[in-house]
Parts: C-alpha cells; sequence; structure tokens
C-alpha cells in the first residue's frame, strides 16, 4: 500500500466522486410527476425546471464517471508524477461539483459549459499524461 501513499488525494478524489454520484441519483429522482416526465420515464427537457436540470446533472456526472476513473486508477498504475495526479484529480472533482451547483440551482448555461470544460480538460491531461509515461517511462 505504501506504493499507492503518494496519490492519496486522487485517491480520495475517487471515493467523493462515487458518493457526489450517487447523490446526485438521489436528487434526479425527486419531483418526478407524471406531468412532467415523457413516456420514457424522463424529466421532460426544459431547463425552466429543476427536476429536468437535476436528471441532466446526474446524467452528465455518470457520463464523466468511466473517463474520470479509468484515466486516474491508470495514471496511478503506471506511475505519473503524484503531485499532477493528485492536483488533476481534485480539480476534475472540484470542477464537478460547481458544476453540479450551477446545473441545478440555475440556467446559466456559460458558467455550467466552462465547468464542464475544465473537467474535461483535467481528463484528458491525466489520459496523456499516463500515455506518455507507459511509452516513455
Amino acid at each position: 500500500m505504501e506504493a499507492f501513499a503518494g496519490y492519496s488525494h486522487a485517491i480520495a478524489s475517487l471515493a467523493l466522486w462515487s458518493l457526489i454520484c450517487l447523490v446526485l441519483g438521489g436528487l434526479s429522482t425527486r419531483g418526478r410527476t407524471a406531468e412532467n416526465r415523457c413516456a420514457c420515464g424522463q424529466p421532460k427537457r426544459d431547463y425552466s425546471d429543476v427536476v429536468y436540470r437535476r436528471g441532466r446533472a446526474f446524467a452528465n456526472a455518470i457520463e464523466m464517471s468511466g473517463p474520470f476513473i479509468g484515466t486516474t486508477i491508470a495514471a496511478i498504475l503506471i506511475g505519473v508524477a503524484p503531485f499532477w495526479v493528485n492536483l488533476l484529480a481534485s480539480v476534475f472533482v472540484v470542477s464537478r461539483i460547481v458544476m453540479a451547483i450551477v446545473h441545478i440551482g440555475t440556467e446559466n448555461q456559460p458558467a455550467r459549459s466552462a465547468t464542464w470544460v475544465i473537467g474535461w480538460i483535467c481528463v484528458i491531461v491525466l489520459a496523456l499524461m499516463t500515455f506518455r509515461t507507459a511509452l516513455i517511462g
């Protein structure tokens, strides 16, 4: 376990991300009624409706889970510099918390997009650093 000690922030970020997804999943079901749902059971597309925004915040979190978890674990296992893995994983989680708050609490598309891009860049950089370390060392 000592080999992973340097990655404590990244590992904590993975655990925190799991909790965030669970909370968003629970929030995504609150307020659904027969009137605001499509035939598929999901809320009707309407960004002015907080029920729809909660569902989208959860769906977006789930969509980014695979890339974030995969790149973070790969970076840890291949030995990417702990400073960068910890920093990028932590920034990802913070950006996603802010995004969920903005997504659920407002209709501010530019702020939502900006926080999404920050998290996306963190995942891309982690993936590139992992790929470089795997090939070059």
